[in-house]
């Protein structure tokens, strides 16, 4: 089974946001796969997705500072600065970490790690709202959510 959809994410200011829950809730189809796996896309090229830890939201202020330190503002080699000086620093940033993630799914949920999330890495100032491609991909199941998932290799 394939099911395609479009998110838009809602603007959000510069810095690490936890975006899970909003992907989950974008694919009515996820509750019924027993086993698959979701692309995520990002159309941007000064935003970008990677999955870290969810719990601690200071490990998402250390993200940005050490990217901010790590790509700065106003290089004196950045020949592209028509947009503002966190523009270049942007698709930098962007290229760092990739446009797009892979997660597993399976038993109707993303097989995501108990401390892990999906984040949207917003390198501009005011980026305005983003869009996602999600793609999942799989094998629907018989079962009903919350229940335990049959093993197709199991003998009877």
């Amino acid at each position: 089974m394939w099911f395609q959809t479009s998110l838009r994410l809602a603007p959000r200011s510069r810095g690490f946001h936890l975006i899970s829950d909003e992907i989950e809730r974008a694919l009515p189809a996820l509750p019924d796969m027993r086993i698959g796996l979701l692309h995520v896309f990002i159309q941007h090229t000064s935003a970008s997705l990677t999955v870290n830890e969810n719990a601690d939201p200071t490990v998402r202020e250390d993200f940005e500072r050490h990217f901010n330190v790590m790509v700065p503002e106003d290089a004196p080699y950045y020949r592209h600065t028509d947009e503002g000086s966190d523009d270049m620093p942007a698709h930098l940033k962007a290229s760092l970490l990739g446009p797009s993630l892979t997660v597993p799914v399976g038993n109707g949920r993303l097989s995501l790690g108990t401390w892990q999330g999906i984040y949207l890495c917003e390198h501009r100032d005011h980026g305005g709202s983003r869009n996602l491609v999600l793609t999942l991909n799989g094998e629907r199941s018989r079962w009903q959510p919350g229940q335990d998932v049959p093993d197709p290799y199991r003998r009877r």
